[in-house]
């Protein structure tokens, strides 16, 4: 092979490579950022933005503890419409009360509530963890739908709670309510019917 073909052929790989590093080449208008994407979910930024909605919802809907008892006894699905929304394991129910703290232990405190069955246990989360989706569910307007992934939708209900705990709990001494009056709007997942694990939305300490 002659040394003028040897050079043609090379002149023919590098057009062919300056081409396809041409056509693979993405033009960036000055001043754009190049590591923009897709924007990121934000757990914080989701959970604060719908956390005043979810407790105005939940507060609206809430039923006294004892009727909210009466009403589960009588007529579990009706109660449901009336003060909650279906749920994937049981209803997520919205109750408003006010009782003397019994005891407390890990973040979790049984409340005595008049005028309920002694037979009832109504418990409620003071953190610092606090657990589940029940805040996220009990709206019945946030779906898995409204999301990517299930990362995402899982993340949604620890912003959700993250933003309630700095919202409600966060000036609660949570060494010294045992003994308290405490005054609580929350909701809960009815798994077992006479023991309520109720995740807060309004929370104060009446003495």
């Amino acid at each position: 092979m002659s040394s003028t073909t040897k050079t043609g052929i090379w002149v023919g790989v590098v057009v062919v490579l300056l081409v396809a590093m041409g056509l693979d080449t993405k033009v960036v208008p000055d001043g754009a950022d190049i590591g923009a994407g897709a924007e990121q979910f934000s757990p914080e930024q989701y959970g604060k933005s719908e956390f005043p909605r979810i407790q105005g919802k939940i507060s609206g809907r809430a039923a006294p503890a004892a009727e909210l008892v009466s009403a589960l006894s009588d007529d579990k699905d009706a109660a449901t419409e009336k003060y909650g929304v279906a749920g994937a394991i049981g209803p997520v129910l919205s109750v408003k009360f006010q009782g003397q703290v019994a005891s407390c232990d890990s973040g979790i405190c049984t409340v005595d509530v008049p005028d309920v069955p002694d037979s009832q246990t109504i418990r409620v989360q003071v953190g610092p963890a606090i657990n589940g989706t029940a805040l996220r569910d009990g709206v019945g307007d946030i779906s898995f739908g409204d999301f990517k992934n299930q990362i995402e939708y899982q993340n949604a209900a620890s912003g959700i709670n993250n933003a309630m705990k700095q919202e409600v709990l966060a000036d609660v001494n949570r060494d010294a309510l045992e003994g308290k009056t405490v005054d609580v709007t929350g909701v809960f997942q009815l798994i077992i019917d006479n023991n309520w694990l109720v995740t807060p939305v309004k929370f104060s300490v009446s003495s």
